[in-house]
């Protein structure tokens, strides 16, 4: 589902930031596939539901939460089990992710016309380095412009639905002067909140709706029903 703002009433959009996982790759699908994997032999499955809680957190926020729903799990099928497991699994496929329909003409055309961009994922570094390596054509336009969930640039548990991957990616790789905190706050300056609502954030997990929101920037959603 596609949900578009109403264009007349946004400040003219100045830069871009985009999600990567699910938006502009296939990559979710490896995801779901080799958790289900590694929970079948329980006789348990990650639902869509459960899944969306998941999207766009930090990698053990998001593995203690999937977790969560599944008490009954031998005591050996720990967090840290989980993680190494699936890292292993996931290794081998991401080589195979692709983009997702009309995501390189996007990217390709706003780059084109000179639209500065930038991607700030919830992935780690390792994982974006290997999700993108054979997506030259796709992740060219990020160059230099990319912020990982463990790059050490905000504070470590304040990834989406916090705002600050957005506000980062925004003041260090596009030059835009949006500051920290969130729209609401007083310490939020209001050059700083202008400067914010030039931006236009691309996003498909809940999570990362919300801390475009948050951040007070405009966003355009691709969420799956």
């Amino acid at each position: 589902m596609l949900d578009v703002s109403d264009a007349t009433q946004r400040p003219k959009i100045e830069y871009v930031i985009f999600d990567m996982d699910g938006l502009l790759i296939d990559s979710e699908r490896v995801y779901t596939d080799v958790t289900n994997e590694l929970l079948a032999p329980y006789g348990k499955e990650m639902t869509w539901d459960i899944k969306a809680g998941l999207m766009g957190k930090p990698e053990r926020e998001a593995a203690a939460h999937l977790l969560s729903f599944f008490p009954d799990l031998p005591s050996s099928f720990t967090i840290d089990y989980y993680l190494t497991a699936r890292r292993e699994l996931q290794d081998l496929r991401w080589p195979s992710v692709r983009p997702l329909p009309g995501a390189l003409r996007l990217v390709q055309h706003l780059h084109a016309h000179g639209v500065p961009l930038a991607l700030a994922t919830g992935s780690q570094r390792r994982n974006f380095e290997l999700k993108s390596a054979h997506l030259g054509a796709l992740f060219d336009c990020f160059a230099g412009k990319v912020v990982c969930a463990d790059d050490g640039l905000f504070e470590r548990g304040r990834g989406k639905p916090h705002p600050d991957i957005f506000l980062v990616a925004a003041e260090r790789f596009l030059g835009c002067e949006v500051g920290m905190g969130e729209i609401g706050e007083s310490a939020v300056s209001e050059t700083q909140r202008a400067v914010r609502a030039k931006a236009l954030v691309f996003e498909d997990g809940i999570p990362g709706v919300q801390a475009g929101k948050r951040a007070g920037m405009n966003g355009e959603s691709f969420v799956s029903d």
